[in-house]
């Protein structure tokens, strides 16, 4: 700020005008808006603290990539995985535990636990790369590697994915470690399932399935309650916790009413809607939109089934496109008014316990 002193040794030095000294002094009366704080509805996420982050990301991609590649050449599959395991524990120690860069450590701790999981797969002589025949029938045992001839094999990889990324929690304390942990124990639980009771319908690998997410869901509310202004790294921890618990829930919940586009009824599209409106509830109430972001997919499929059955074939895609990117912004546009009114609508007693975030518009 220039002082009043030197306004008047400008004036009597000739280097400004008495005019234009007021106009300076009135630019000191007139100061800019007070930025707004971050708001718990914004769901801030400590993901890049700065480009440097995204630079140290590629060097990470093609460094272990090749650390990949040459360990391959000399010591096989196995030799890879666990070459790459502890390159990126070592990796860690600096990016991590020295630097706490955000995007890297994340990158890290992903590459450790997968590395982890593979090697022992590996090692208990799983083959994860088969043709489709071969694997399970549930699209969700698929996505969390469970052969359906060796499930036993893999829930103990990934047992044993779970010890070394407790392991790496204690170290390096990176919050999406929890949930890379939860991860694995959900594949180490549906791979027992598998193998001690290969005989069961898809409904109960499903309900395994749901009650896995649910448990998640319930750790993440214990974070999110413990941290109800969502300020510290609790906050973090729930967020990670909740993206996968979302698709473990939604999955579960829908496979068994979604089919193919073409061949959904409409009685089994209104039920997904039904479904993925209870959902979008629950997200609103809890302040987080994981659920959403994975019932989506499912909402556009249903939609786009009663739009073909009301006889708008030719504009079905564009008008389902249109309504669900609609229904996104207008929720997002809405969601402080929509949350102060749910939170109002249920039980105080029970608000309490919930994130309580600003209600403001």
């Amino acid at each position: 700020m220039i002082t009043s002193e030197i306004l008047t040794k400008g004036i009597e030095q000739g280097i400004i005008t008495a005019e234009q000294a007021e106009r300076l002094r009135a630019l000191q009366g007139v100061r800019e808006p007070p930025e707004l704080p971050a708001s718990p509805d914004d769901e801030q996420l400590r993901f890049i603290s700065g480009f440097s982050d995204i630079f140290v990301t590629i060097g990470l991609a093609m460094f272990l990539g090749a650390i990949g590649y040459f360990a391959q050449q000399s010591g096989g599959k196995l030799g890879m995985w666990i070459t790459i395991t502890i390159t990126a524990w070592l990796l860690a120690e600096f990016f991590t535990r020295l630097r706490r860069m955000a995007l890297p450590s994340i990158v890290l701790l992903i590459v450790f636990a997968f590395a982890v999981f593979m090697g022992a797969s590996t090692f208990l002589g799983a083959d994860l790369v088969r043709p489709a025949r071969y694997y399970a029938p549930s699209l969700t045992a698929n996505l969390l590697g469970l052969d359906r001839d060796q499930p036993t094999t893999l829930a103990a990889a990934a047992f044993l994915t779970v010890l070394l990324t407790a392991m790496h929690y204690w170290r390096f304390r990176v919050p999406i470690t929890i949930a890379a942990g939860c991860g694995a124990l959900t594949g180490t639980v549906i791979g027992l399932v598998y193998g001690l009771a290969p005989e069961l319908p898809s409904v109960a690998h499903n309900a395994v399935i749901l009650g896995c997410g649910l448990a998640i869901f319930a750790l993440a509310m214990r974070f999110d309650i413990a941290d109800p202004e969502r300020l510290t790294r609790r906050t973090d921890i729930a967020f990670w916790l909740h993206l996968l618990a979302a698709p473990l829930i939604v999955h579960s919940l829908i496979q068994g009413m979604a089919t193919e586009a073409s061949k959904l009824s409409p009685g089994s599209a209104v039920a997904i809607m039904l479904v993925f409106l209870a959902l979008s509830f629950v997200a609103v109430l809890i302040d987080r939109r994981a659920m959403l972001v994975s019932g989506l997919s499912y909402a556009g499929v249903a939609f786009w089934a009663l739009i073909r059955q009301a006889g708008f074939s030719d504009m079905t895609t564009p008008l389902t496109i249109l309504t669900l990117g609609a229904f996104v912004l207008l929720l997002s546009a809405g969601w402080r008014p929509l949350r102060a009114g749910i939170l109002n609508s249920v039980p105080a007693a029970f608000a309490r316990r919930l994130p309580q975030a600003s209600l403001s518009t």
